[in-house]
């Protein structure tokens, strides 16, 4: 026995020689964070610099391109982009970055339409690399890998190592490296990543050279293509031998310089290390915060649902309109589109509206899901729309803010004033319609014909600043808002004359109204939440809470149902507050992926969707804070 243990043992060790001495090495390009823009020269010249020197040099046998190809998303860059990509003398292979994700007037669909996909997976040589998206999507958050995207890895790494027998290692491409403050779910990928013989992880998003120890998977950025501060911009150039992975930095016409290097070979990664995962244990503390039922969708989810007597509807990443029982969960009926959905529905009597990013605003009959009309626009639909008096009220990516009629869908009248898309749920008051867009201004318009009152811009000169992503509310003759820019801003609703602008909270992208429009709410990005007087012609703290969930840039808003105010997280934390004092009632963790604007039923019930395609219903024990529960 002791002979045959030690022959086996000498059969490993020569059969792992000769894979050793078979493998056959080979170097690559990455390239990662373009950032071209239509006004940027300086990233597009850096970027015809590297086709440019990678096409005169010998042995590089194809490149990828790790996300944040552009600047702002749009598809006029990203086509500038390919254009260069497409003088490549080699293959090359593309994913996207938070800059084609979280800034995207087609709703990140003009990626897959420019490049094909933002996935990739291929063989070269024995090295298995498989590129995907991480988000986010629309939504200022962490990072965040969809479910449906986890279970493509997943299938295509179990069915890779099983059926080709030329796969020794393996290779994920990322955008974000694969940890905690970066990836919301990154425990999810390096729990399916550990299980495979995976060398490292490659990325970009820092801009430098790092390497990051992401549970024990080795995680590599890379520089910018970018010149920033220096004369010429660069890239990395990548060799595997029979025993290293090289990480070099190549200035454009200067020699490369290696900064890394990993030994290639058998990775055998240990248990996970559970204290790295998010924390949970305010559960505990809070006890009376319950599901009466929680629904997979497995499917990401970007928008906040809505609910009728019966139903509750919401659309997903791959442009289904899901109908579920308000009871129990159970899907009732799903009607898909031709792509992913944003838009938070709106529901009148028997009818639901949204719109999606396949350029269709569609009304839906809500107990069969039959299509009753359906609106066609030139560009996708992100805006949330809104209903009153039988007139839907949604602004398009298109250019362009509409009336139209919730009976037949005809249009009753077009504002085509904008110069970007529009995300957010407008809001209605005194015979006027409110809302942002991503051209660095915020507009009123006459409900009636749809004709300019006046519109307000914060002196920002990047439309990345735009009060664009938040629900205003209006109350006591004023619009209040909160953008990019972390200022609270109350503007006169009839002139669009600044009431009051205040620094002091550091707020951003999230603003909420009390029941009886005395009091305006938000959440500061560090940890706390505010009142302000809403009656003041200056901003009057009422309080301030230390809520202690850290930093948070989640555009999702605070909803008072009698007393209490309702917010969720970018990583999954539900509160609920007293609307008078601030207390803290009680916090409930979902998961660690952003939650969307919640849907109150009551003070004690509501229903919560959230980025990692899951739907609650969530309930807090009535006898803490009364048992009067009031349907809307």
């Amino acid at each position: 026995m002791k002979y045959l243990r030690l022959y086996l043992i000498i059969v490993v060790l020569c059969l792992g020689q000769i894979l050793k001495a078979e493998f056959t090495p080979f170097t690559f390009a990455l390239l990662t964070d373009i950032h071209v823009s239509r006004t940027a020269h300086s990233a597009l010249e850096d970027l015809q610099n590297s086709v440019n020197e990678i096409n005169q040099t010998r042995g590089i046998d194809f490149v990828i391109v790790s996300g944040d190809i552009t600047d702002s998303g749009d598809r006029a860059s990203m086509e500038l982009v390919k254009t260069e990509l497409d003088r490549l003398r080699v293959p090359y292979h593309i994913t996207s970055g938070n800059h084609e994700t979280k800034w995207s007037d087609s709703g990140c669909t003009d990626f897959a339409r420019v490049f094909g996909s933002d996935r990739f997976e291929f063989v070269h040589k024995g090295v298995y690399f498989i590129g995907f998206n991480s988000g986010p999507v629309i939504k200022m958050s962490d990072g965040h890998v969809a479910p449906q995207d986890i279970a493509w890895l997943s299938g295509n790494l179990e069915l890779r190592t099983k059926r080709d027998n030329s796969v020794r290692y393996i290779i994920p491409v990322t955008h974000y490296p694969l940890q905690e403050g970066d990836v919301d779910n990154w425990y999810e990928l390096t729990d399916v990543l550990r299980r495979y013989n995976v060398q490292c992880v490659i990325g970009g998003h820092y801009h430098r050279n790092l390497l990051f120890n992401c549970d024990e998977i080795p995680d590599v950025l890379c520089r910018s293509n970018l010149r920033g501060n220096a004369k010429m911009g660069g890239y990395t150039i990548i060799s595997l031998d029979s025993d290293s992975i090289r990480f070099s930095e190549k200035v454009i016409g200067k020699d490369a310089v290696k900064w890394l290097s990993l030994p290639l070979g058998k990775r055998q990664y240990g248990e996970p290390n559970m204290a790295l995962r998010p924390d949970y244990s305010c559960n505990d503390e809070y006890p009376e915060v319950t599901h009466l039922w929680q629904t997979n969708i497995a499917i990401g989810l970007y928008s906040a649902p809505v609910i009728d007597k019966k139903r509750v509807f919401i659309g997903d990443d791959e442009g289904n309109f899901n109908c579920l029982s308000l009871r129990n969960g159970k899907k009732k009926w799903s009607v898909p589109t031709g792509n992913r959905i944003i838009s938070a529905a709106a529901v009148d009597g028997r009818r639901v509206v949204f719109g999606s990013t396949d350029g269709g605003i569609y009304c839906l009959n809500t107990r069969n899901g039959k299509q009753l009309w359906k609106f066609e626009t030139d560009y996708a639909v992100m805006g949330c729309p809104l209903i009153v008096d039988g007139v839907v009220y949604i602004g398009g990516s298109d250019s362009c803010f509409r009336a139209l009629s919730l009976a037949d869908g005809h249009e009753i009248w077009k504002f085509s004033g904008l110069k970007g898309y529009v995300e957010t749920k407008p809001c209605i008051y005194e015979g006027k319609i409110y809302f942002g867009a991503w051209d660095c201004h915020f507009y009123c318009l006459n409900m009636a014909d749809g004709k300019l009152v006046w519109k307000w811009s914060n002196g920002m000169s990047s439309d990345k600043y735009s009060p664009a992503a938040v629900w205003p509310v209006a109350a006591q003759g004023k619009i209040f808002i909160t953008a990019p820019d972390r200022v609270f801003t109350a503007l006169d609703a009839a002139t669009g004359e600044v009431v009051w602008r205040t620094k002091q909270h550091v707020v951003r992208e999230t603003v909420g109204l009390s029941e009886d429009g005395k009091t305006v709410f938000s959440r500061c990005m560090w940890d706390s939440v505010v009142a302000i007087d809403a009656t003041a012609d200056k901003p009057v703290t009422i309080w301030k809470t230390n809520a202690a969930y850290g930093y948070d840039h989640n555009p999702s808003m605070l909803i008072e149902r009698e007393g209490i105010v309702i917010f969720g997280t970018k990583n999954g934390l539900l509160f609920g507050l007293d609307a008078s004092s601030g207390k803290i009632l009680w916090k409930h963790k979902l998961g660690n992926a952003f939650l969307n604007t919640i849907c109150p039923i009551s003070k004690n019930r509501c229903i919560v969707s959230s980025a990692d395609g899951k739907l609650t219903y969530i309930k807090v024990d009535s006898k803490k804070y009364g048992k009067k529960e009031i349907s809307f």
